[in-house]
């Protein structure tokens, strides 16, 4: 299963025909896999990774640090599915230590937006103490995959 995974992160588009032959079975074998995979929640969706300089200049993302009071009974998690009900957010995480507790990706049409979000939703929630927003500026790998397409020299790597 490690092998399917590892090959579907860095195409999920992948034939069944084509993931079947890098594994040495048949392409029902290879979706009948790729299909428990899924039933069985391992696989949770598939995503497209673009370059936005070349689709929307205009996107802009943010990584936001946020310190939180842990709630009786439940720590963090409340406070967390609440934020990941914002269509802004795109991913939220826990961090096991340093000067803040979550970490939340966002994504907003332009500065404003990013801060509108920070200043008027996550500031407001109870529970979140302090928030630091780090704007990304320009993105060069994403999910294992170079955004400007081109592969770097490993030559002097290793």
């Amino acid at each position: 299963m490690n092998d399917i995974i590892k090959i579907l992160q860095q195409n999920a588009r992948i034939s069944n025909q084509a993931l079947g032959e890098m594994l040495g079975i048949s392409a029902e074998e290879a979706a009948a896999k790729i299909q428990m995979l899924e039933d069985s929640g391992i696989i949770r969706g598939y995503s497209v990774i673009l370059d936005d300089d070349k689709y929307d200049k205009s996107t802009v993302y943010a990584t936001i640090e946020l310190k939180v009071t842990p709630q009786r009974d439940c720590g963090f998690d409340d406070i967390a599915k609440t934020i990941m009900m914002y269509d802004e957010v795109e991913s939220v995480s826990l961090m096991s230590s340093g000067a803040y507790d979550l970490a939340v990706e966002v994504k907003g049409n332009n500065l404003k937006d990013v801060a509108f979000f920070v200043s008027e939703r996550l500031a407001t929630i109870d529970g979140i103490l302090s928030t630091s927003t780090h704007f990304i500026l320009k993105k060069y790998k994403e999910k294992g995959i170079f955004i400007d397409g081109e592969e770097p020299d490993e030559r002097g790597l290793g």
